[in-house]
């Protein structure tokens, strides 16, 4: 048997589980491989799962860990590396391997949204999800504003978003939780009253389908996707990393 997993905290609104077993079940391998869950509370527990899944070939990494990971690693890619973020780690005898394929992931999504259209983007949040955005936006040539709720030298507050940032910044990416499952009541504070039907929003969660942040877009006139895409996408090029 071979094995693969998801480690992060919580893991409740997670598909991934469900889209490899649907996988491995197309593929006719379901009695060969097998993904699970792997809720940690604590990043350090990733020992006591690698100590205890042997045939572990390879996982995926969600929120919290992306950039908690990285120390329990032998190596990583350079564009790993360069992002400070890991969501997909491959085990080569012993050795962890951390990747990044929420770039590849993201970069699909925004592609279909652009549709090749000159834009600037604004950065919902600053966690180890919004590194990946940043870079798969600088790979586009897309200049980009990070919003965060702390001020930072790069970085614009929640409250500083006026008529101007949001009228000339036309895609907008949250890299958030906020609006997940189970707490879909929720969504980033910027003026969804300055969205035009110009307005492009990605939300990188990806349960529910449509989230708060999406619908108040939306009402706006907006175009918005949720990250059902771009999770098909890094977990396609996951299993093409753990097959090398």
């Amino acid at each position: 048997m071979r094995l693969f997993g998801l480690i992060g905290h919580p893991l409740g609104h997670s598909f991934s589980r469900q889209y490899f077993a649907d996988k491995f079940s197309a593929m006719g391998i379901a009695d060969e491989c097998r993904y699970d869950n792997y809720d940690l509370e604590q990043i350090d527990l990733i020992k006591e799962v690698l100590e205890q899944n042997p045939e572990l070939v390879g996982f995926n990494v969600t929120i919290p860990y992306k950039e908690q990971i990285i120390p329990y690693l032998d190596t990583m890619t350079q564009e790993a590396a360069r992002i400070g973020a890991v969501n997909c780690v491959r085990r080569e005898n012993g050795r962890l391997v951390g990747y990044n394929t929420d770039v590849y992931g993201a970069g699909v999504t925004i592609d279909h949204l652009c549709n090749g259209v000159a834009c600037k983007a604004l950065v919902l949040g600053s966690g180890g999800a919004s590194k990946a955005v940043r870079e798969a936006l600088r790979q586009r040539n897309i200049p980009y504003l990070l919003v965060s709720r702390q001020k930072a030298p790069d970085t614009i507050t929640y409250e500083e978003l006026n008529h101007e940032i949001m009228q000339s910044h036309t895609l907008i990416i949250n890299t958030t939780p906020l609006g997940m499952y189970p707490k879909t009541e929720a969504a980033p504070a910027i003026p969804y009253e300055e969205l035009t039907d110009k307005h492009r929003l990605f939300d990188l969660v990806y349960n529910p389908a449509e989230t708060l942040f999406m619908r108040l877009g939306r009402q706006q006139g907006a175009t918005a996707m949720c990250g059902g895409e771009m999770l098909k996408e890094q977990a396609e090029k996951s299993w093409e990393i753990w097959n090398i």
